[in-house]
């Protein structure tokens, strides 16, 4: 059986990134491993085996384009609405909080909030079939 490891995105400021996926979601870097011309940075939290590969390349200057397809990386916390405040009260980019029914139920609440690279993460509370 297949076992997700990680996720990989581009950043253009290696600093700029550590430093919201800290404050946002508790990632520190378990592994930074430079080559030649680029740096691959692993980010992970005690709470899962999941990582966060950041790849920072050397002489890179303007922004990533992102492109128009729709696609975000989604995390689990235990409280939205307290999330929601603290990312907030921080000054990160967010969304505002959504609650999602499906067929008359409860499914979703959550938020996406915006790295500094335009990345989007959604932000849904721990429940039903996201814990």
């Amino acid at each position: 059986m297949a076992k997700l490891i990680h996720s990989m995105i581009r950043v253009l400021d290696e600093q700029r990134s550590l430093d919201f996926y800290q404050k946002a979601f508790g990632l520190a870097v378990a592994e930074r491993v430079p080559f030649d011309g680029f740096t691959l940075i692993y980010l992970a939290n005690p709470e899962t085996g999941f990582e966060l590969e950041l790849t920072v390349n050397a002489g890179r200057d303007t922004p990533y384009d992102l492109g128009d397809g729709y696609g975000h990386l989604a995390v689990s916390m235990e409280d939205a609405e307290a999330e929601h405040k603290r990312f907030t009260d921080l000054g990160l980019t967010v969304g505002k909080l959504v609650e999602m029914p499906h067929d008359g139920k409860p499914f979703a609440r959550f938020f996406f909030a915006t790295d500094p690279d335009g990345y989007k993460i959604e932000v849904l509370e721990r429940g039903g079939r996201f814990k």
